[in-house]
């Protein structure tokens, strides 16, 4: 049994917990055309909210950070009045930062949440939250499909919970006309590459990069399996974890994608009428990767900070984090010692040569 799940039915006792999501009830969202699907990218700074609405539904995929409090301001301001679907792909305080504030501000039909516990006092207000809030809810998994009003949403991850949340994060595929939009969480490339080893549809002319747009995700095998129009992360300005990694940006201008980021853009809103899309960010910046990156000269790892080890190959800002508490290091071999990173991953961190000592 799904332990979240059955903390929510006991919390919910006589209401019940929904096993499906049914087709929400038609309602009017102000200025939204009858055909229109608006996808606004909220910036929530180095956090992730993303707002659906059409004629017939409004979803949201995430919260905002637990520091924070601009998530219900930004959902009023869209116009919004009530949730057919919240979904918190996954336990970490800035993706479920702002739910109970949500919640407790607007109306939701239906909650979905991946299954995964947590211990941080962010999850425990969300989880109080939701059984307050008297919203069905539901721990959807790969393969399954919803109706949600003209939206057709496809469950890709996760298959089954392993106690990472990053694996387990939910993923989703939403198709409104012709026109299909990826949402990635933080999912990260392991689970990435098996999407596209088992043969999942992943076709988007629009992804939502994952993990902030950060090296542990979006590889170019998956990416270009995905083949979209538009590429889109959320990251905060000038934020510690040096989002946008410089490589991921690399690949996908390699792949001529057009992207847009929070961090330069601010909200970024995608209006389709199904078949095809115009898009409006609240600034008006251009495209292009802050020049405060590393230099050509190598990274020394044992004074770099973890904004410069994150722009290394397969070094997120969780193995910056235990490099930086193994040193002083005295050979890149030692590297192994960092989880997740073998003699393959040791391998392409050395042919980058991005990665040095010095004395």
């Amino acid at each position: 049994m799904r332990t979240v799940l059955f903390t929510i039915c006991l919390m919910l006792l006589l209401s019940g917990c929904s096993e499906i999501s049914q087709t929400s009830e038609e309602k009017t969202v102000k200025e939204i055309g009858e055909k229109e699907l608006i996808v606004t990218f909220l910036d929530v700074d180095q956090g992730d909210a993303t707002l659906l609405q059409t004629k017939d539904s409004t979803v949201l995929i995430d919260a905002g950070r637990h520091d924070r409090d601009e998530v219900v301001s930004l959902l009023k301001e869209a116009g919004v009045t009530e949730l057919d679907l919240f979904v918190g792909t996954h336990p970490h305080a800035d993706h479920i930062g702002q739910v109970a504030q949500v919640l407790a501000e607007f109306p939701v039909t239906e909650v979905w949440m991946s299954g995964d516990d947590h211990t941080t006092r962010t999850f425990e207000r969300a989880i109080q939250a939701i059984a307050d809030s008297g919203a069905d809810y539901y721990e959807p998994r790969a393969g399954e499909e919803f109706e949600i009003g003209s939206l057709t949403v496809e469950v890709i991850n996760p298959t089954e919970l392993t106690g990472d949340f990053h694996e387990g994060a939910i993923g989703l595929r939403m198709v409104h006309g012709e026109i299909a939009w990826l949402f990635m969480a933080d999912i990260e490339k392991e689970i990435e590459l098996e999407l596209v080893d088992n043969g999942v549809n992943l076709q988007a002319d629009v992804i939502k990069l994952g993990h902030h747009g950060s090296s542990t995700s979006s590889e170019e095998a998956f990416l270009r399996k995905v083949d979209p129009m538009y590429a889109v992360y959320s990251a905060g300005a000038d934020n510690e974890y040096g989002h946008p990694h410089r490589e991921v940006i690399e690949r996908i201008d390699k792949l001529n994608l057009e992207w847009y980021g929070t961090d330069l853009h601010g909200s970024i809103q995608m209006i389709s009428d199904g078949s095809s899309i115009s898009i409006h960010t609240e600034n008006n910046q251009q495209s292009a990767l802050n020049e405060d990156g590393p230099s050509d000269s190598c990274i020394n790892i044992n004074e770099a900070s973890i904004n410069e080890l994150t722009m290394i190959v397969h070094i997120g800002e969780e193995r910056a984090q235990q490099l930086i508490d193994m040193r002083p290091i005295t050979n890149l071999n030692e590297l192994t010692d960092i989880n997740g990173i073998g003699d393959g991953r040791l391998s392409e961190i050395i042919e980058e040569e991005l990665a040095c000592l010095k004395n």
